[in-house]
């Protein structure tokens, strides 16, 4: 009985059993820390990309290839030198899924028919654009991927029909992460219930410039 009552009082083991018990409130403490830097890192990168990424869509081909060969004194009734009214373009906003880039006009706007051209080589061409667009992004932040992008074309009120150096147009080129297929960051803590983090959309805007070539500073 005397042997137990000072097994009860000893105290030789208390710091070791005390810190035991605090261990894994200090590791998740230090983890949560570098994954909060981690977080922000990846975020800054992602921002990073898409400000990256619409400088260099407005400096080359634009993506819907059928928009800026379309003639808005030939086809869309204007006269030589008239603004482009947003009755006459609204706005569109390009995709790539599976493979194949498809741009469409947004609700309630209206576009110049056929935004990709007909033909094999013009959506090749398309295709070729926007993978060089998300592939400038992907220098900044790895993890992006062509079907991760949104480019969207939105009205601007600058061009004028029958530009004879270009596009007609000069859209404000909004390049975004999308929301139907984000790219998420997983923490450290997480990786023992497989959750994620959904990235937020982030985007950049410029307005177009020469919307040709393949070149970008």
């Amino acid at each position: 009985m005397c042997r137990f009552v000072r097994l009860v009082r000893d105290t030789h083991a208390s710091s070791a059993a005390e810190f035991a018990i605090v261990l894994p409130l200090l590791l998740i403490f230090l983890l949560g820390v570098i994954d909060v830097g981690r977080l922000m890192w990846t975020w800054n990168r992602a921002e990073k990309a898409t400000q990256m990424g619409v400088r260099y869509a407005v400096a080359t081909d634009m993506v819907p290839n059928g928009l800026a060969a379309y003639s808005f004194v030939v086809s869309g009734g204007l006269s030589q030198g008239d603004v482009i009214p947003q009755s006459s373009f609204g706005g569109a906003s390009c995709l790539i899924n599976a493979g194949a880039v498809s741009c469409s006009c947004k609700a309630g706007a209206t576009c110049p028919p056929n935004l990709i051209g007909t033909t094999n080589s013009d959506k090749a061409n398309a295709l070729t654009a926007f993978n060089n667009i998300a592939a400038r992004m992907k220098l900044f932040f790895p993890k992006i991927g062509p079907t991760n992008v949104q480019i969207d074309y939105d009205y601007s009120g600058l061009g004028y029909a029958g530009d004879p150096n270009g596009s007609d147009v000069s859209p404000l080129v909004r390049v975004s992460l999308r929301q139907d297929n984000p790219v998420t960051f997983t923490p450290m803590l997480f990786r023992f219930f497989n959750g994620t983090i959904t990235l937020p959309s982030f985007s950049a805007a410029l307005t177009m410039e020469d919307g040709q070539g393949s070149a970008s500073n």
